[in-house]
């Protein structure tokens, strides 16, 4: 009896030390995720409050412009990257070299569209003009990401980390001058680009200092781009139309209404956004053991599947009855009465949490299954309500109408859509049962007290 406790205690030991190297590796990216939204928070109020309505909407219809161009840039290659250099190590300067240059061409093309959106769209030297120009400019140092797949595939994520931490600390610095300088809103522009350009400096530095295969054995090669396009084209359009349906409004706002309402959602926006990190450390704790119970016990598999839909849906509930209770009195705490529109958005925008929440299990759902097809299928059709949606209540509700349109969004492409198909229909079901956890929850409970 004395044995047993010991080779307990001897067998956690050595799962703890097999697990450590990647509990380590997580941490470093939690903490990076956390200090991002913290400092991008504080920012948020400090801009907002000094810029006002109008130049902040600017600052943010400008960022999100550019996002939805440098998707062109994304190419949906990360995760294929990671597994090429993994499976591949002999062919590591071939495989990022090519990346980098398919990530160039892209971000180039992502670039020019921009240049020419904003020729055609804003008045050429106006402040509009420019700060679309400036705040594109940073897609360039994106590419630079090729590194940090590099430092995913050895399981070192305190790299990336601790270039983004630096670069998002500095950042913040630059801004707080500007703001006690009396700075313009053009300013915050190249302040925005320069978080982008000292992450990438930062990050090609501990390349260099970390590991043998140098930057300039990096090679480009035609086969290896059309084989990892070939791929990786499903993901790639897929995240193209994610990027859409997530920044479309402030675009369609400032097009429809004008640069303040966007700075007046923008703020909902930031708040209502901030949560979305907490899903996604959810899944990625229970994605391993999902992978396991997939192969060896389906039954197992969605017994689990259905309790992580109803963890992730009365999380998302829990968060949105808080947020809509506490909107009023925190934007105008926070932002002040210029802001005070911001507090009916966010009690709308908050309820698209729900939809986001259980979105993240699906998409690794999406993974487990090899059904990269129902990314491309759901983030569409989600791209397209998003837009039509927007088109119908932006000009009657404003910024009110963009967050109805956000919520319905996201329900066409994370839960309604999957009603459509035979192999997607379970998820869909898995979903409404896990709208009704908080009550079968409590049955069980009552039922357990008797």
């Amino acid at each position: 009896s004395l044995e047993e406790p010991s080779h307990s205690m001897s067998a956690i030991t050595t799962l703890f030390h097999k697990l450590k190297l990647y509990l380590f590796n997580a941490s470093w990216m939690m903490a990076e995720r956390l200090l991002n939204i913290g400092v991008g928070f504080l920012m948020a109020i400090v801009l907002a409050r000094y810029l006002g309505p109008e130049q902040f909407g600017i600052l943010a219809y400008a960022i999100s412009m550019t996002a939805i161009f440098a998707s062109a840039g994304h190419m949906g290659l990360a995760g294929l990257v990671v597994r090429e250099v993994v499976k591949q190590p002999d062919k590591v300067p071939e495989t990022l070299g090519t990346t980098f240059m398919l990530k160039l061409t892209g971000m180039t093309i992502g670039f020019v569209l921009v240049l020419v959106y904003a020729s055609l769209f804003e008045e050429v030297g106006g402040t509009e003009f420019w700060m679309l120009l400036i705040v594109a400019s940073a897609i360039f140092f994106q590419t630079f990401d090729v590194v940090e797949y590099w430092f995913q595939s050895q399981v070192q994520a305190r790299y990336p980390a601790i270039a983004k931490s630096s670069a998002i600390l500095l950042s913040a610095g630059l801004k707080l001058l500007m703001v006690f300088s009396g700075a313009g809103v053009i300013a915050f522009a190249f302040a925005h680009t320069a978080q982008f350009a000292m992450a990438a400096v930062i990050l090609a530095l501990l390349y260099k200092g970390t590991t043998a295969v140098s930057l300039t054995t990096w090679k480009a090669s035609f086969a290896k781009a059309k084989e990892l396009l070939s791929q990786g084209w499903i993901l790639y359009v897929g995240s193209i139309f994610a990027v859409v349906y997530m920044k479309i409004d402030q675009v369609m706002l400032k097009w429809m209404v004008g640069a303040e309402e966007v700075g007046v959602y923008a703020v909902a926006a930031q708040l209502s956004e901030a949560w979305y990190f907490l899903p996604i450390a959810i899944v990625a704790s229970f994605f391993p053991k999902l992978i396991k119970l997939h192969a060896a016990d389906p039954a197992l598999f969605n017994k689990r599947f259905q309790q992580l839909f109803d963890v992730l849906f009365i999380l998302a509930i829990a968060v949105a009855v808080l947020v809509s209770l506490v909107a009023e009195p925190v934007i105008a705490l926070l932002f002040g009465d210029e802001y005070q529109n911001s507090a009916s958005i966010l009690t709308i925008h908050i309820w698209a949490g729900v939809f986001i929440f259980m979105r993240a299990a699906f998409s690794r759902w999406i993974l487990i299954e090899g059904a990269l097809m129902f990314s491309l299928i759901t983030q569409g059709l989600g791209a397209l309500a998003n837009i039509g949606i927007n088109l119908l209540l932006i000009p009657r509700y404003g910024g009110e109408g963009a967050a109805m349109a956000t919520l319905i969004s996201y329900a066409v492409a994370s839960y309604a859509a999957l009603l459509v198909h035979s192999k997607t229909r379970p998820v869909f079901y898995m979903m409404t049962k896990s709208m009704f956890s908080p009550i079968r929850y409590a049955f069980n409970a009552v039922g357990a007290a008797r």
